[in-house]
């Protein structure tokens, strides 16, 4: 069996300050908990950026390059930058940290969705952040805009001179038929890399059985030709992790899936998950890649090409 690769996802664009105290909202958070997730066995780390003067989402690419050369200098991991992160902007917007950055990896979402956190809220009844109770209510009104267009243009801008590869973000099994259209239209090349991302409101519900269905449907249209891993948001993070190393996927975590690291109990950094899900594939026999085998097994350009 091939190793398995842990990507973490450090701090992401769906939860805000108030809902942990461990969530990175500042640069120095963010670097910190990245390099200490990367000591703890990820070789991906999944980047979005915070505004460090609220601990807003932000998609500035001055607010990334406060972080990316101190994660290159203290670690061999993969930086993976978000091009998904804010349901209010569009893709050129979107994308812009990862033109100045021309990281090896990037995430693109392979469709449109409703996306939307809203019932969060009611858990919560003061804030530390003026913005933050608007910014999650007002997610029932989101449509996460990702058009075959938009998926176009980060294709053939990140893509292109780039080099950056994907990692495709399949929020329900019609995201895999997109993404077999867009190979099939000469688009992306293999090795591609599945991230199959369920329990978000507005995409496939996470357990078992879908994750199944949505292996079977990428193993009908990609053959043996692709990677591919899953993010259990919420409660199934762990869960499902362990099912997808067991069925030959890898895994992601990360506070910005899941603030817990236990049922009830909130997890105290990233790197705490990142050692607990270590501990499962070990565990049950997994052997944990490396950054410099999941290079090899993503086909990746190299840490030396990337521009922070």
């Amino acid at each position: 069996m091939a190793k398995t690769i842990i990507t973490c996802a450090i701090t992401g664009a769906i939860h805000t300050p108030t809902m942990s105290d461990a969530l990175p909202i500042n640069s120095e958070m963010i670097a910190e908990q990245a390099i200490d997730a990367a000591k703890a066995g990820a070789a991906i780390l999944h980047l979005h950026a915070r505004n460090p003067a609220n601990g807003a989402p932000s998609i500035d690419p001055a607010h990334f390059m406060e972080f990316l050369p101190r994660i290159k200098a203290e670690t061999d991991a993969i930086v993976n930058i978000s091009t998904g992160g804010s349901l209010s902007t569009g893709i050129v917007e979107r994308m812009a940290p990862a033109v100045a950055a021309s990281p090896e990896m990037c995430s693109l979402n392979m469709g449109s969705l409703n996306f939307a956190m809203h019932p969060l809220a009611d858990r919560y009844k003061e804030w530390k952040y003026d913005w933050e109770e608007a910014y999650v209510r007002g997610s029932v009104g989101n449509i996460f805009r990702n058009t075959f267009d938009d998926i176009g243009k980060v294709a053939q801008t990140l893509g292109g001179d780039h080099q950056v590869k994907f990692e495709h973000e399949c929020y329900d099994v019609g995201h895999i038929y997109n993404l077999k259209f867009c190979v099939d239209q000469g688009m992306f090349k293999a090795p591609i890399f599945l991230q199959f991302v369920m329990g978000i409101l507005g995409g496939i519900t996470a357990n078992i059985d879908n994750l199944v269905f949505m292996k079977q449907t990428a193993d009908r249209l990609f053959g043996t030709d692709y990677q591919w891993s899953v993010i259990g948001a919420g409660a199934q993070q762990m869960k499902l992790g362990a099912v997808s190393a067991q069925m030959g996927g890898h895994v992601r975590v990360g506070l910005e899936d899941s603030l817990f690291i236990k049922r009830g109990v909130l997890a105290s950094s990233n790197a705490q998950q990142v050692e607990k899900m270590r501990g499962i594939l070990e565990t049950q026999g997994n052997e944990v890649a490396t950054p410099a085998e999941a290079r090899e097994m993503l086909g990746l350009k190299g840490a030396d090409e990337v521009a922070f």
